[in-house]
């Protein structure tokens, strides 16, 4: 007996006849029906009252569906479930403070490991390290070097703040710019931007925010809006549009520095991954 039999007694049941079972399977009559006599030779008993025009599943034909169905249902969890854990170890949990670190780590994980996926996960300042601790993230991304004996960490990168100004505006001219001259200014921001936010809502206390979520929304309002906005100059940022000029804010909260950060009992690929990204030309 063969999990294809087991199939082609399903295939047969759901179709009606054996002619369109053969035509669904792309297998030719003849050789559906030699299978299925294999089949029924195997169980012992027909599986079908046959007459000269027509076959019509029996009682023992009934039963053997009913198993079959539940060994090919028992199949295709066991598939799912390799599937699912074949993933889960090509996976990278990555827990982040802000979108731009991820998005340079994927690409030199990319590079290197077109098969290893990184999975993101924009976090809380406070949750990051927690994160890491608990298990819940392989690597994690912090705006502070983590001082924990439990934990490695190495410089990453730094991004500085733009406003992206659209042309037209008052400040489009200005060579920088300061939270001071911003503050009070309506800006639209993505919603996504981790603890930027924080530094956003900290330095302009009197600017009203207009949020988008949906990240693809929001660089499609960034060209049609006349809003302000943020940008970075992290090179993988997408944000900035030829009708808008980024012009740099000077406060030191412009400028955060990150920190890529593994547990020190790390699996031997988050501990390459580490290294990977760790390299002078990273």
């Amino acid at each position: 007996m063969e999990l294809e039999q087991l199939r082609q007694l399903d295939v047969i049941v759901r179709c009606g006849t054996l002619q369109a079972a053969a035509e669904h399977l792309h297998l030719s009559q003849s050789a559906l029906s030699r299978s299925l006599r294999r089949l029924e030779d195997d169980l012992g008993q027909p599986l079908f009252d046959r007459t000269r025009n027509s076959m019509q599943i029996n009682a023992a034909g009934r039963m053997a569906l009913d198993h079959a169905r539940l060994i090919l249902a028992e199949e295709r969890r066991m598939r799912d479930d390799f599937a699912a854990l074949a993933k889960r170890e090509r996976t990278v949990r990555v827990a982040s403070v802000a979108p731009a670190p991820t998005w340079r780590l994927s690409s030199l994980v990319l590079v290197q490991y077109p098969t290893i996926i990184v999975e993101p996960d924009i976090v809380r300042v406070d949750d990051i390290e927690e994160r890491l601790l608990n298990g819940t993230c392989d690597l994690a991304i912090t705006a502070q070097e983590p001082n924990l004996p439990t934990i490695v960490s190495s410089q990453f990168m730094q991004e500085d703040l733009y406003a992206n100004v659209p042309r037209g505006h008052a400040l489009y001219d200005h060579a920088s710019l300061t939270f001071a001259e911003l503050d009070g200014l309506p800006f639209l921001v993505y919603g996504g931007i981790g603890f930027w936010h924080d530094i956003h809502t900290r330095m302009l206390p009197t600017t009203q925010f207009v949020t988008q979520p949906d990240r693809t929304i929001f660089l499609q309002q960034v060209r049609t809006s006349n809003l302000l906005t943020f940008t970075t100059n992290a090179p993988e940022n997408t944000s900035r549009h030829e009708s808008r000029r980024a012009i740099p804010i000077t406060d030191p909260e412009a400028r955060a520095t990150f920190w890529l950060c593994r547990r020190t009992d790390a699996p031997e690929l988050i501990r390459v991954l580490f290294e990977l990204a760790d390299e002078p030309d990273a």
